[in-house]
């Protein structure tokens, strides 16, 4: 599940890749992985949560790792990941006390966490494995422990474009908010909200503060389901 272990010939230089292919937007990966997380924060402080276990379900090299330390103020994070060579590569850069990163089985799930951050990662997911993955992360979080589920959204041109220059993705099978929100549900999720971020490229970077009064259209390039385990 998640990046599959052929994920480990691109590992070096996956963080590369995601830079070019960004390029078109005229962003790098930093400024998409810290607008999630900030977006995802202040999603947290409406409902006056503060997560201090989180989990990073198909972390990849742990881009998000140092975002999720700083910005959300996690107190420890696990990184999950099928490639053993992208495990790796986020060891060496974000491992410590507070941050492990783990096969998939080196985890056993035990209603623990806090919340579980999942980004770009069913899309890699063979579809007869999804429900199987999404039962691990509602296994993984305590009661009232909330999934924030970020996949890339297939109804925006731009997202396809891009996603089309990546080696990693050409075989990739996309995953709608409609069909995000059935698969959370069927394995017991209550659903809080979707939204959709990353509209305005930066040569319109002007009109990015009203993104988030128009996040539940679907025009963003991403979009967010936060979900609920009862």
């Amino acid at each position: 599940m998640m990046h599959p272990p052929e994920f480990d010939e691109y590992a070096e230089d996956y963080d590369a890749a995601l830079t070019k292919g960004l390029a078109v937007s005229g962003e790098d990966r930093e400024h998409f992985a810290r607008g999630r997380i900030a977006f995802l924060v202040d999603y947290l402080q409406q409902l006056r949560l503060q997560p201090g276990s989180v989990m990073d379900f198909g972390c990849g090299t742990g881009t998000s790792t140092p975002f999720l330390l700083s910005v959300m103020g996690a107190r420890t994070v696990v990184g999950i990941d099928a490639s053993p060579k992208c495990l790796e590569v986020a060891r060496k850069k974000y491992g410590s006390e507070e941050v492990q990163f783990l096969l998939p089985d080196q985890y056993q799930p035990s209603a623990q966490m806090d919340l579980i951050f999942s980004n770009g990662t069913f899309h890699h997911i063979p579809l007869a494995e999804r429900a199987t993955a999404i039962n691990y992360i509602y296994r993984s979080l305590r009661p009232g422990g909330l999934f924030a589920l970020w996949e890339n959204n297939p109804w925006n041109p731009g997202t396809r474009y891009i996603m089309s220059r990546y080696v990693f993705d050409r075989d990739a099978i996309t995953l709608t908010p409609p069909e995000a929100r059935r698969l959370l549900r069927a394995v017991g999720f209550e659903v809080l909200g979707v939204n959709f971020l990353f509209i305005f490229p930066r040569a319109l970077r002007w009109f990015r503060g009203i993104e988030a009064l128009v996040s539940r259209l679907p025009l963003g390039a991403q979009y967010q389901v936060l979900c609920r385990r009862p």
